[in-house]
């Protein structure tokens, strides 16, 4: 104990120069999705080598046919005691003024107890408070009471291809008894919560192609079938009338929520009106049984993300186009294959579509779908952290979005993958003025740091 107690003195003493770091690798403009940043996506990665070489860390930064990994590991600890793997992203989404922020999102800077800077939140902030733990460790008590991996990447927000290999490929290399990573959030700061599921995707084009020109809407109207009409009239028929997806099979390998899981998910309070805050929709909508939180995060959703065809500009244009199109997502829960879905998505679009045009739905992307045992010995040591760093015993959630990497490691690497988050809801993550509470990251440190001696002393 007093080890433990060494490591949380030396993240007290030295807190403010963990913010003056973090503000330091905010700074860089990590866009992963704009090949203009690539050099400073490169400059983030090497920041963060060099970080993890200051601790004497053994780090080296891969080179990818992407954008850079950073591996790190620390062995010292001996082969009888555990090993965990920590897994964040240095890269971020795009950000400009333009987009709503009231300063340049890459001078970050802190006022109110927030730091305001693209990534603040997701997931520089959230990765640098597991790392601080890691140094609190290794400098406050000269080792850590397990053994160690990192694994930075520099592609989640861009797919992610360049990690997914190397797990795949370097499975022994990774293989450890646990991943954690801290790239989720909580209503409240005062109720932390961890996420045990998050949902996969599979993303779409569909494309209708009617005449092979646009045409005179007044010579051709009414003898050629308009392929917007066409569009819509096979959107229409992807969902019944009750919310449900009206695509054959489609819930076939969906499991059946267990009263504990749906007993956790009642207990993250959600309620209509905030619902209604949030989204600024007038009344729910979705599949009768279900809570608003299972129809977010625990059952699989079809969504129409965007229709383009025809004229749209500035006064009108009378012709009947020659094509439309949509993009359309499947949000998956666990043990729904995302090209299984693809293809049954794609069998009832072809028997949906009108002789008078032809179809094609093309694949974009996926992602699986995963969850996590509440009972492992890792969730409990992550529960007994969060009580003792926290103060608070977490409650458990589903989550909504996606995190392909939490599948990719427990299929090739077979290790439970816990997700404490140390963000809030209403950080702006993705937004304009993205920022992350300065607390929030105290207590964040404080929960890794207990994580660790839990984790390492799980079985004992």
């Amino acid at each position: 104990m007093m080890m433990l107690h060494n490591a949380l003195e030396y993240a007290k003493n030295n807190y403010d120069q963990a913010i003056s770091r973090l503000i330091e690798w905010l700074a860089i403009p990590s866009v992963s999705t704009d090949p203009a940043y690539k050099a400073d996506v490169q400059r983030a990665a090497e920041w963060a080598a060099n970080y993890l070489r200051s601790l004497e860390l053994h780090t080296e930064t891969i080179a990818t046919t992407g954008h850079p990994l950073v591996y790190a590991e620390w062995l010292q600890a001996g082969p009888d005691r555990p090993t965990l793997l920590i897994y964040g992203h240095y890269d971020v989404q795009p950000a400009a003024i333009a987009d709503g922020w009231t300063s340049d999102p890459f001078t970050p800077f802190v006022r109110d107890g927030l730091v305001y800077a693209r990534g603040a939140t997701d997931d520089k902030g959230q990765a640098f408070a597991q790392l601080t733990a890691v140094e609190a460790w290794l400098r406050g008590t000269k080792g850590l009471p397990l053994n160690l991996k990192v694994i930075l990447e520099g592609e989640e927000e861009s797919g992610g291809r360049s990690l997914a290999q190397f797990v795949q490929e370097q499975s022994k290399r990774l293989r450890a008894d646990a991943c954690v990573l801290s790239d989720t959030s909580m209503a409240h700061i005062d109720q932390p919560v961890i996420t045990f599921g998050v949902r996969g995707i599979v993303a779409m084009e569909l494309t209708i192609q009617g005449p092979s020109n646009d045409l005179h809407s007044g010579m051709y109207g009414g003898s050629v079938l308009n392929p917007i009409k066409a569009l819509v009239d096979i959107l229409s028929q992807l969902h019944d009338h009750e919310g449900r997806v009206a695509v054959p099979h489609f819930y076939d390998e969906v499991r059946p929520l267990s009263s504990a899981e749906r007993a956790a998910m009642a207990a993250v309070a959600y309620s209509e009106a905030q619902w209604q805050q949030e989204t600024g929709a007038p009344i729910p909508w979705g599949e009768n049984g279900y809570s608003l939180s299972e129809r977010i995060g625990a059952r699989p959703t079809l969504e129409i993300n965007g229709i383009s065809g025809g004229y749209a500009g500035v006064g009108f244009k009378a012709v009947i186009p020659a094509q439309a199109s949509a993009k359309i997502s499947c949000r998956l829960v666990a043990d729904q294959d995302p090209l299984v879905i693809y293809e049954r998505v794609k069998d009832t679009v072809e028997r949906l579509t009108p002789p008078q045009v032809k179809s094609e739905l093309r694949y974009l992307s996926s992602g699986w779908p995963a969850s996590v045992d509440l009972e492992s010995p890792a969730m409990r040591a992550a529960v007994r952290a969060y009580e003792q760093g926290w103060g608070a015993s977490p409650i458990f959630k589903r989550e909504g979005g996606s995190l392909p990497i939490v599948a990719d490691l427990q299929k090739h690497l077979g290790m439970p993958v816990i997700m404490m988050g140390f963000g809030l809801n209403s950080d702006g993550l993705h937004g304009p003025n993205e920022h992350f509470s300065l607390e929030m990251f105290r207590r964040g440190v404080q929960t890794a740091i207990h994580f660790i001696h839990e984790f390492a002393h799980m079985n004992g």
